[in-house]
């Protein structure tokens, strides 16, 4: 069920009345209604065959965290301090059931995403369960949390976890911390005037990002990719330029959504990103993108392997491999590993060049990362690494031609229809205005120094916010088409 449609959102309105109106009589039951909800959207989206071996890897990971949560013995403090738990005597065991459910979990994500690509494409399943990636990610957390021993979850707040529909398909990856202690807090399913506020705000944001912004950066992305042979240099930046705006539009707008979903159930999601666009090095960027992947495979994956304690050289390794596994985790190909291997080299070009760099203007620094940036994520997008390789290259040649109208027909083309109907001696200009004046309004949006995600909790509803909000909602909502999809839902 995708976010920017009818059908969501009147499965949201549907879910918070139901729920909330539960939770006044019994929380308990409430939440087990919202658990069954969140399985239902997961049916309608994923299908029976999803749930199913998702659910198999639920039952792995609760088997799990029971074993990994029992102590050995505890020891209760005379006072109000906490109870502290030992494991002395089952740290194989431990050790033991861990390693073999994080085999599970990441066996399972090979099978369905990663056979094609070891085997050379002899072998495929053809298909994997909707948002397999987050879920794997999240479970990993769950396990690798619980057998710390400072985390015990109830086993009822397990299956909420792991399918808490604003998050199941395309995160944001929930650390359990985060989640758990606001299953028993006081604002969960008893959202106050401010969470109804911050929800609204963010729901409209997300729409107008998503439908607004990204699905129309997308049509000249789609169009540039199409006829690779065709495109000038100025052209083939604006392709760049456009994927660049249209990712973090589409992303970052669907976690919009997600957040102010939750709010209305009075939960409240972690920052999925911070302005990444205004980062000055490549190391910045990823502390402001896709801020629970950075924090998951910093805990899970680069500190388990050393992090930077052993060395140089084993530091810019550690640092490889975390952003090579980044590759591949958002798919299985080339094109992925190449980009992940790019933005790990760069962090390591940057820890080598060290407080020199930090001396360069703030502006040169910005310029040099955010051309980085673009230049890498065309090899996120490529269908191949040849077809990557040809729109960087055209990008530097001396083919100065503009952008032929073709790359910029489908532009907001309801609008600019209706716009030539009214006006039809500006017709001709209608395209690449409503073009030009997009990627203007996205890069001013992106380089914004306060975010969505910034403004949610400060936002306060006044008329002429409502009205603003509720024109960018019937603006969203008349643009729905049904066709276009998250983009980090394929991973």
């Amino acid at each position: 069920m995708s976010f920017q449609s009818f059908g969501f959102l009147a499965f949201l309105v549907i879910t918070a009345a139901v729920c909330l109106g539960l939770a006044r009589w019994d929380r308990s039951i409430a939440a087990e209604c919202l658990t069954l909800a969140c399985l239902v959207f997961y049916i309608i989206g994923g299908g029976w065959a999803a749930l199913l071996v998702l659910v198999l890897g639920l039952a792995v990971s609760a088997a799990a965290v029971r074993v990994l949560t029992t102590p050995d013995f505890c020891i209760r403090p005379e006072g109000d301090g906490p109870t502290a738990y030992a494991y002395p005597r089952t740290n194989v065991r431990r050790r033991r059931c861990l390693l073999l459910a994080a085999a599970w979990h990441v066996g399972v994500l090979a099978a369905f995403k990663y056979t094609g690509f070891f085997t050379g494409g002899r072998f495929s399943l053809g298909w994997a369960p909707l948002g397999l990636s987050f879920f794997t990610f999240q479970q990993l957390w769950l396990l690798k949390e619980s057998y710390a021993g400072g985390f015990r979850p109830e086993r009822r707040d397990l299956r909420l976890y792991a399918f808490f529909f604003p998050t199941v398909v395309s995160g944001p990856i929930l650390k359990p911390q985060a989640f758990f202690p606001q299953l028993h807090g006081e604002r969960f399913l008893n959202p106050d005037g401010r969470d109804y506020a911050a929800a609204c705000y963010a729901i409209a944001s997300g729409m107008a990002k998503k439908v607004l912004l990204a699905d129309n950066l997308g049509t000249v992305v789609d169009s540039g990719w199409s006829h690779l042979d065709q495109l000038s240099a100025p052209a083939a930046w604006l392709v760049i330029l456009g994927y660049t705006l249209q990712l973090y539009f589409d992303f970052s707008g669907y976690c919009d959504i997600a957040a102010g979903a939750a709010r209305l159930l009075g939960i409240r999601l972690p920052v999925n990103f911070d302005s990444p666009y205004r980062s000055l090095s490549v190391g910045e960027f990823w502390k402001r993108w896709h801020i629970t992947l950075t924090s998951f495979l910093r805990e899970c994956l680069y500190f388990p392997l050393g992090g930077s304690k052993q060395g140089t050289g084993r530091t810019y390794l550690n640092i490889l491999v975390v952003f090579l596994a980044s590759g591949l985790w958002h798919g299985a190909g080339w094109t992925f590993l190449i980009w992940g291997g790019l933005h790990g080299l760069g962090q390591i070009v940057e820890r080598a060049w060290g407080p020199g760099r930090e001396r360069l203007p703030k502006l040169l620094r910005w310029a040099v990362t955010f051309a980085f940036v673009n230049a890498a994520w065309v090899f996120f997008r490529a269908p191949g690494v040849s077809q990557a390789l040809t729109l960087l290259k055209t990008a530097v040649t001396a083919d100065f031609r503009p952008p032929a109208d073709w790359l910029m027909a489908e532009v907001f083309a309801k609008e600019a229809e209706a716009f030539g109907i009214v006006f039809p001696a500006l017709r001709a200009w209608t395209a690449p205005a409503l073009t030009y004046g997009l990627f203007a309004a996205a890069m001013l949006a992106a380089l914004w120094p306060r975010n969505a995600a910034g403004q949610m909790d400060a936002f306060k509803p006044t008329a002429r916010r409502a009205v603003a909000l509720a024109g960018l909602c019937a603006w969203s909502v008349l643009s729905f088409t049904g066709v276009t999809t998250f983009i980090y839902s394929n991973f």
